[in-house]
């Protein structure tokens, strides 16, 4: 058994250190069988915890079914993962369709976001039909924790050196022996897309600019969440509009990008544009019909009393149970200190008479 293998030294242009990268965690084998714990994976699943632990606070103080979350979160999961690499691999059909059996390999990289975000709603819809939940007020949820989960997630393209973008002369600029080497690599793809790369100058480190991006968006969200919540469905819109908008502009810059067809044209990019300007025209509708006719909202779901969970009437509840208490407490000592003033006054009177 080894850790910490397949190392990268890594440089940033206007930082002096150079980073000791590993994508590697462990490897170990089982017979003639080598397996590998890649970071990338370890990150990734990082992040999901996060945004699980995120999504399940919230659907708590929501007082949204918690068993019924869980079908959600097991079957989102199963068709994210299924729907990230199907998405993938129908853009890369030209070298699929003649290795077949790669296609299953997802530990060998080659997951699309947006293939897993349209793979996880449409699980997600169809479970909250056959469960009963409301489904747009379950991607408002969503949207919070998938911003979690990207923007950790993102560091796994840093572990393994790649999602990278074009050169760059900025501070922040990134080189590696595997930045240089992919570069030479796909140096005729490239240039079929019109793109000029020199492998041995720094290049955009753009899954920096995406993490960034996503955790203040998560932020942003979250305030809006607070403080401006005002119909179910909001988050998700915003959600759309604030990643559709990061991953246009990063896009933009990456080396690694699905194409449409033979054309220069990004799938992701053209996707990004599309999802901005609905999210952002259905957001302007709906909050136009609010300014008109105001209603307020609550995501907080009313349950029977059996099923109440709320925090504060938890704590109102212990509060009344220890006053109830106190106040037992109280009486009886009323009664104790009654019958001792009784006694005394009985043992007074039968001194008396004697």
């Amino acid at each position: 058994m080894t850790f910490f293998t397949d190392y990268s030294a890594v440089k940033f242009t206007g930082l002096d250190h150079i980073f000791d990268v590993y994508a590697t965690f462990m490897e170990f084998s089982i017979g003639d069988h080598m397996f590998r714990i890649k970071f990338y994976g370890l990150i990734i699943a990082f992040g999901f915890l996060l945004a699980v632990i995120f999504g399940g606070r919230m659907a708590y103080r929501w007082k949204l079914d918690l068993n019924k979350m869980l079908d959600v979160l097991l079957y989102g999961t199963l068709g994210g993962i299924l729907g990230a690499r199907l998405y993938y691999v129908a853009f890369e059909w030209d070298y699929y369709s003649q290795h077949l059996a790669e296609i299953p390999q997802i530990w060998q990289g080659g997951l699309a976001i947006y293939g897993g975000l349209i793979g996880a709603v449409l699980a997600a819809y169809f479970t909250c039909r056959h469960n009963g939940l409301d489904f747009l007020k379950l991607l408002d949820l969503s949207g919070m924790g998938f911003l979690i989960g990207q923007g950790i997630g993102r560091w796994g393209n840093f572990a393994n050196q790649e999602a990278f973008g074009t050169n760059t002369n900025l501070p922040w600029g990134m080189m590696s022996e595997k930045t240089t080497d992919y570069i030479l690599r796909y140096q005729s793809t490239f240039a079929e897309k019109g793109i000029t790369m020199d492998p041995y100058l720094p290049v955009h480190p753009t899954f920096l600019y995406e993490s960034i991006w996503c955790i203040a968006s998560f932020f942003i969200l979250y305030l809006i969440c607070k403080k401006a919540y005002k119909f179910s469905g909001e988050l998700i819109l915003c959600y759309g509009i604030l990643y559709g908008a990061e991953r246009a502009v990063v896009e933009g810059l990456r080396t690694d990008s699905l194409y449409i067809g033979s054309t220069t044209l990004r799938v992701s990019q053209v996707l990004s544009m599309a999802i901005v300007v609905i999210c952002f025209a259905i957001l302007m509708i709906k909050l136009h019909q609010l300014k008109k006719n105001p209603v307020p909202y609550s995501p907080v779901e009313t349950l029977p009393e059996a099923l109440d969970y709320d925090a504060t009437n938890e704590r109102e509840e212990k509060a009344d149970k220890h006053a109830s208490v106190k106040a037992m407490q109280k009486q009886k000592i009323k009664a104790l200190e009654k019958e001792r003033k009784q006694k005394a006054k009985e043992q007074k009177k039968h001194g008396n008479n004697s």
